[in-house]
């Protein structure tokens, strides 16, 4: 009939077709050991891993990552786990992945790739994550001269939504994204890479305020061999000796992304990743199901295996034409993106301010990681007072859907940061209130607890002298 429309199933032009089904590039089996997995995965940048598979852009390919300790963690009531957890053989990448557009010309150094989540989440039959904090000698934490002791909770999910038989009476929905996802870096700076980090932890704590007030250690995490998986390359032979002794470690976000742990990479976004290689090399691993801002326990998302749909697109001369370096060469840009329209929708928060004056009552100088710690803190008393143990609301905020933010930078001597926590995540209404007199807003603690390791370590651990605990 005249206007009629063809269903887009019907349509001639392949434009309005619907997507095709993804293709699995990278598969996984969470029964098997990271080495034993049916794809090699790599836990180290460097442009020498090779690649495992090729994708052209605006094709739809699906990535399955396992959890980011390669299984070295349980669903079980223990947390020993986490406290003797090897941290050199972790941040197991799917990848790498070369790009290639339409016609088969690969992604080349100066472009930009963009990677659009199109769809994300656990694998089936293992829909559960963990959440935790290391022992201060094996990891540490933001608060770890507060909790020192590895602690763990266990969620499990229902859908869109995970509860806690460690963490009763919260419960809310995920927002599920990769935790480190990024390009691989050139020679060039690789090198910048390894010698900037080497010369910080030469310096050593003294060369930097902030190691009185943070004390999370190493101060960076060197190239080291031991623990490196270099995804194809076999271990023994001439080429993972050279590789393994000069790949960055996965540990912190740099110029091609990596651990940045932005909550807000989720469907529908889209992230502008710089290439420092031929073919891009992409790589992704570390899959959240929910973080806070921050992921202040460190250890501190739902931590789960998890699968991705993603598609590409490169626009060449990206770089030039979008980014402007900020640094001694070209190569010291960052990636951008755009947020997708999927998040919790939560219209009810309680918010926590926090200065940078730190726990002695020391004045900072516009320091916004001290003025976070604080506001950090002053969440963790307050929730506290509601039925809930400190290291259950310190693993809380790590992992549900808190918002952080920096709020003044220039107002002179102090920053100030504050975190919001949704008010309705909690099965009680955890805001101030008038109270009768003799009434107090403490409620009786609840009888389960996060799982708790003895800290057997000799460093002290910071007591509030105007606290109750």
């Amino acid at each position: 009939k005249k206007g009629h429309i063809l269903p887009p199933r019907l349509c001639a032009n392949k434009e309005h077709m619907p997507p095709s089904t993804p293709v699995t590039i990278c598969k996984v089996d969470v029964s098997k050991p990271a080495w034993e997995q049916p794809t090699p995965v790599h836990n180290r940048w460097h442009p020498d891993i090779p690649f495992i598979a090729t994708v052209k852009e605006d094709t739809l390919f699906r990535v399955e990552t396992i959890d980011w300790t390669g299984g070295q963690i349980k669903d079980d009531d223990n947390s020993d786990d986490i406290k003797f957890v090897d941290l050199s053989q972790v941040h197991y990448l799917s990848g790498p992945i070369r790009c290639e557009d339409s016609a088969g010309k690969p992604a080349m150094p100066g472009d930009l790739l963009c990677v659009e989540i199109c769809e994300l989440g656990p694998l089936p039959g293992d829909e559960w994550g963990f959440t935790g904090t290391f022992d201060r000698d094996n990891g540490g934490g933001f608060l770890t001269d507060h909790f020192p002791a590895a602690s763990k909770a266990i969620w499990n999910f229902d859908g869109l939504n995970c509860e806690s038989r460690h963490i009763p009476g919260v419960r809310f929905p995920g927002l599920i994204h990769p935790g480190l996802i990024g390009t691989a870096p050139s020679k060039e700076l690789l090198e910048i890479w390894n010698t900037r980090e080497k010369a910080l932890v030469d310096a050593g704590e003294e060369a930097t305020t902030l190691c009185g007030c943070l004390h999370t250690r190493p101060l960076a995490c060197l190239p080291q061999q031991k623990g490196s998986f270099l995804g194809t390359v076999a271990k023994g032979t001439p080429e993972w000796d050279k590789i393994s002794s000069e790949g960055a470690r996965t540990v912190p976000g740099r110029e091609n992304g990596g651990n940045c742990d932005i909550k807000n990479l989720t469907r529908g976004c889209k992230v502008y990743f710089p290439v420092f290689v031929e073919g891009a090399n992409l790589s992704m691993g570390d899959m959240h199901f929910s973080q806070g801002d921050g992921e202040v326990s460190f250890c501190g998302a739902i931590e789960m295996s998890g699968f991705l749909v993603l598609k590409t697109s490169i626009l060449r001369n990206g770089m030039a034409e979008y980014l402007t370096p900020m640094g001694p060469t070209k190569l010291h840009v960052n990636p951008i993106f755009e947020i997708g329209p999927c998040e919790p929708r939560f219209s009810e928060w309680i918010v926590f301010e926090g200065i940078s004056v730190d726990e002695t009552g020391k004045q900072h100088f516009l320091d916004a990681s001290i003025a976070y710690k604080r506001a950090v803190l002053n969440a963790v008393d307050y929730l506290s007072k509601f039925g809930y143990t400190r290291e259950q609301i310190y693993l809380l905020l790590s992992c549900a859907p808190s918002e952080g933010r920096i709020s003044g930078i220039v107002d002179v001597p102090n920053a100030v940061a504050t975190l919001a926590v949704p008010i309705r995540i909690f099965s009680v209404d955890v805001r101030p209130k008038k109270l009768m007199a003799g009434v107090s807003c403490k409620l009786t603690k609840v009888a389960t607890n996060v799982c708790i390791s003895t800290y057997d370590g000799d460093k002290p651990t910071f007591k509030n002298p105007m606290g109750d605990y």
